[in-house]
């Protein structure tokens, strides 16, 4: 199958999708970011001296996904209805799971958004608690799930 961010040159473009049909899309994506047990502790008892690391990369994570044409070069501006960010403290870990569901009726899919927003919250909590762990681990980040469109239903198993 041949890459669609290419033309005939090898040149990289903006794929044309106005003859698409507008339809109903979806996807979700998931990531982690593993961490210390003291840093884990610090978060999951409200002790960051930075506020409410889950709470402020929530909305980082929304953001991330609404912003997502101005940081991937070749991503269509879409109308997103829905971005909700959900995060969760894992003692087995230890760290946090992220995981993003991105929405849109529009001519292509929200993929890149959900990821976008993943990655964002991931990195949110990074810079929140950085102070007191610089090795914490950013990954797993992949689409979990991915509806809509031509191409029709995607799940990772």
């Amino acid at each position: 199958m041949p890459l669609t961010h290419f033309d005939a040159q090898g040149q990289a473009h903006m794929v044309d999708v106005s003859d698409k049909a507008v339809t109903d899309r979806v996807a979700v994506a998931a990531g982690h970011i593993k961490m210390a047990k003291e840093t884990f502790d610090l978060i999951s008892e409200g002790r960051a001296k930075k506020g409410d690391v889950l709470g402020i990369a929530r909305l980082a994570g929304i953001m991330g996904a609404k912003k997502t044409p101005d940081l991937i070069p070749l991503c269509h501006p879409l109308p997103v209805t829905k971005v909700a960010v959900e995060l969760t403290l894992n003692p087995d870990l230890p760290g946090v799971q992220i995981e993003a569901t991105v929405k849109t009726a529009g001519q292509t899919g929200v993929e890149m958004e959900a990821l976008t927003a993943v990655s964002t919250a991931a990195l949110t909590v990074y810079d929140m608690t950085k102070a007191v762990d610089k090795a914490m681990e950013i990954g797993g980040i992949r689409v979990l799930l991915k509806d809509g469109g031509k191409s029709g239903r995607y799940e990772a198993r």
